[in-house]
């Protein structure tokens, strides 16, 4: 119950929706120190620095791996960013129980991440409405087009294609493109994974991409400003 009172008396966190429809790729920075896929990455960064670093180099979101398990992250995270910059922030991890929810509002994000792979139809439109009802926006994680099927049952804003398999972590640029391209109109559209430089964002801007999401390339930087600051300024062509 006490965690229930602050996520819904937290003052509210900037909006979402902010970042997006301008006429440039929005470039959402991640904060993470590992990954299953690429391993130990930063694992001693600072992630209200490393945020800092982001807007200032013209990140318009941040999203924050809060895993402990496979991410090294956690909760404090998602609180350091969100009390070092005013953009808006996605709790990333592995959505599954309402008290995450709660928890993502209460540490400051604007938005969770809700990964159509582990979630049943039942679980997605509850975690998703409990998410609205408490002002978070959703970011919908898809990988195939019967991903992107189940997950437009719930009527989503901004929906994320995910190059990489979950299951076997190959990254398949190819059938990101197709499955961007069949995102709805209307529908803001994120790029995730594989995303390294500005010839990858000018490549999924043409297939349609209003959004990227890049954490390992970023992260990796000695120069995380200067980083983002390469990806940014890529005009969105949006979809047919």
């Amino acid at each position: 119950m006490q965690l229930r009172t602050l996520a819904e008396t937290r003052p509210s966190p900037p909006e979402w929706a902010s970042a997006f429809g301008g006429a440039e790729v929005t470039v959402i920075a991640e904060v993470k120190r590992r990954s299953p896929s690429a391993g130990a990455i930063a694992t001693d960064l600072d992630p209200a620095a490393l945020a800092r670093a982001y807007a200032a180099g013209g990140a318009g979101a941040i999203s924050v791996l809060t895993n402990q398990t496979f991410f090294a992250g956690s909760l404090g995270d998602l609180e350091d960013v969100a009390q070092a910059v005013s953009l808006p922030l996605l709790r990333k991890d592995f959505i599954i129980d309402p008290v995450q929810v709660y928890e993502a509002r209460a540490a400051g994000a604007s938005a969770i991440l809700l990964i159509v792979r582990v979630l049943d139809s039942e679980q997605l439109s509850d975690l998703a409405r409990l998410a609205s009802e408490l002002g978070l926006a959703t970011l919908i994680e898809v990988h195939s087009h019967n991903e992107l099927d189940q997950g437009l049952r719930v009527a989503p804003r901004y929906v994320g294609v995910n190059s990489r398999d979950l299951a076997t972590f190959r990254v398949d640029m190819d059938r990101m493109a197709e499955i961007l391209d069949a995102v709805p109109q209307g529908v803001t559209a994120v790029a995730e994974s594989g995303i390294q430089h500005r010839k990858d964002v000018k490549l999924v801007a043409s297939w349609g991409a209003d959004a990227v999401l890049v954490g390992t390339a970023l992260v990796r930087s000695p120069h995380p400003d200067a980083a983002v600051r390469l990806l940014t300024g890529v005009s969105r062509r949006g979809r047919s």
